[in-house]
């Protein structure tokens, strides 16, 4: 005898998928504006300035009325003075000559005839009074300015992204089992079998 019926049990069969968490950094982004700003070079000059004031020379030679009123006034002063002295000194050797004096009138004859040849010589240098000479230094400023960069940054924040974990269950395959007549067929009555043979006995 052999077994006629075969049990085969199949498993179940299951996947799993799992997915880790994870954490992205993204790199963040920089942009740069570049702008300019010109130099240059600026040179700025001045040349010596000089400065001729001749009113005094052109007033010794040809005098304004005004000049000329204050000249003749102050001639007439110093006139005056002189006049005032040249008496004043006459006077005073009058008082100390004595009577009958031959050389006091000679005296005043040569010392007028002096005082009048030193008043009219005629000699006189013009212009009198040279001209005012006075004078500016002159002057060079340069001035240079190199050209400038201006850098202007503009950075964005870094990102950070978070992707969580997963885990996939799925059955591939459902428990089972399978039961499996692996005998013969079946006859009934048993002598309908074309195999049949009749069981032995001890008596026949």
């Amino acid at each position: 005898m052999y077994p006629l019926i075969e049990i085969k049990t199949v498993p179940i069969e299951i996947e799993m998928k799992v997915t880790n968490a994870k954490l992205e950094y993204k790199r963040g982004t920089a942009d740069l504006e570049i702008s300019r700003d010109k130099g240059g070079l600026n040179i700025r000059s001045r040349p010596i300035r000089l400065n001729l004031d001749t009113f005094e020379a052109r007033n010794s030679i040809v005098p304004t009325p005004v000049r000329a009123i204050e000249q003749s006034a102050q001639q007439g002063q110093q006139a005056a003075y002189e006049a005032t002295a040249v008496y004043a000194q006459q006077g005073k050797m009058l008082l100390n000559a004595k009577v009958g004096d031959p050389d006091l009138i000679p005296q005043f004859a040569a010392r007028h005839q002096t005082e009048n040849l030193k008043d009219h010589v005629g000699l006189e240098f013009l212009p009198s009074v040279g001209p005012e000479i006075t004078w500016n230094p002159g002057e060079m400023q340069i001035r240079y300015e190199m050209d400038k960069l201006n850098f202007d940054w503009r950075l964005n924040k870094p990102n950070f992204q978070f992707t969580p974990g997963d885990i996939e269950i799925s059955v591939k395959q459902q428990p089972d089992v399978v039961i499996k007549y692996v005998g013969g067929p079946l006859y009934v009555p048993p002598s309908s079998d074309p195999n049949y043979e009749p069981p032995v006995t001890e008596e026949g």
